[in-house]
């Protein structure tokens, strides 16, 4: 496992704590993660990161966590009459995360509120992203029916349950227990509920990120929306499938790529890892499987950082069950368990069915 360091780190909007993992590999960019509300760095990826598989990637990029302010393990409460960054202020902190760590670019994973946080980092300041990970994202302001059914909800239920509500569809909260327990132990115990109060409510009053899907060949250079390609994920019985599929409907379709997660719930990131075996991140991919998150976000950093390797690939598909499909030099073959609504910003063919896509990518 690389070597982590942690920093809190100045900025306009007050200190951020921040764990690198490993050392930055020359120009190459680092992943940066932010975490959902009722979550921190170690909660939402720890599962992912710590993942086997996974140290393969770390091999080769150093990882910042970032922790939204006084969401860290062990922070202490903020003083009386403290007022906690807006949504956009949270976003306006992460360059000055980068100047510190002398980091020049980033691949940013974000969940829920994180991903909303780094979307709007990436809209400020699009040289400093080159790829976007955007796990459960919602582009929308919270609207006045939903703000005026959370003020109901929250007379009658405590901050934690609003949370897992936020995470967890009704079917998940009775039928995963365990999962259900760790979790709601975890944000009742492990979280200062003040702190914790304070980020939920940064993240209700977020404002409409204000992207829209450009015209090509129209308005391209003109239209805000995210210039890096972009990776949406959502299990397809989250509570932000249809916020996700919003925000899929306003980016550029030959830059964004939605990946609807087949039996997955609110916690991809936790509970759809991986259980495949791949070989050769550095050089060239000899055995893939791409129906779980940590291939897929594998795949989205492979063709980000080393797109001319990608002939004479070989993939290792599971379905029900494992399957090796034959690639011609120049074309590679994808057949998965995952529902891909757009065409990816490699310009992919998407041919799909309720369980199975084929994907041909031309390299």
């Amino acid at each position: 496992m690389a070597p982590s360091c942690e920093h809190d780190i100045e900025t306009p909007h007050g200190v951020l704590h921040v764990t690198m993992r490993g050392v930055p590999k020359g120009n190459r960019p680092i992943i940066l993660t932010y975490h959902d509300i009722g979550l921190n760095h170690k909660s939402c990826f720890n599962t992912l990161f710590n993942y086997e598989d996974m140290q393969e990637i770390m091999q080769h990029f150093a990882v910042v966590h970032v922790d939204a302010p006084g969401q860290q393990e062990g922070a202490p409460p903020f003083p009386s009459g403290y007022r906690y960054p807006t949504m956009d202020e949270l976003a306006e902190m992460l360059p000055s995360v980068m100047t510190h760590l002398k980091v020049s670019s980033v691949i940013a994973i974000g969940v829920g509120a994180g991903a909303y946080i780094l979307s709007r980092f990436a809209l400020n300041n699009p040289t400093l992203v080159e790829g976007l990970v955007l796990i459960n994202v919602d582009p929308c302001a919270e609207g006045w029916i939903d703000w005026a059914a959370s003020k109901v909800t929250g007379w009658t239920s405590n901050l934690v349950d609003i949370i897992m509500a936020h995470h967890f569809s009704a079917d998940e909260l009775t039928d995963n227990l365990e999962l259900i327990q760790t979790y709601r132990l975890h944000i009742a115990q492990d979280i200062n509920q003040d702190n914790l109060a304070l980020f939920c409510g940064s993240y209700q009053y977020r404002r409409d990120l204000e992207i829209e899907r450009p015209i090509v060949g129209l308005n391209e250079d003109t239209v805000n929306t995210l210039i890096c390609p972009a990776l949406l994920v959502v299990g397809d019985t989250s509570p932000a499938v249809e916020a996700v599929v919003e925000c899929n409907s306003r980016l550029n379709p030959t830059k964004a790529t939605l990946l609807k997660m087949a039996d997955c719930g609110g916690l991809p990131q936790v509970v759809q890892v991986c259980f495949s075996r791949f070989l050769g991140f550095g050089s060239f991919l000899k055995f893939f499987c791409l129906n779980h998150l940590l291939t897929l976000i594998l795949f989205f950093l492979y063709l980000l950082t080393a797109r001319e390797t990608c002939r004479g690939l070989q993939v290792l598909c599971s379905g029900n069950g494992s399957k090796i499909l034959p690639v011609q030099t120049s074309r590679l073959y994808i057949e998965c368990p995952i529902i891909v609504y757009r065409p990816t910003f490699l310009g992919v063919t998407c041919l799909w069915s309720r369980f199975v896509c084929v994907r041909r990518i031309s390299c």
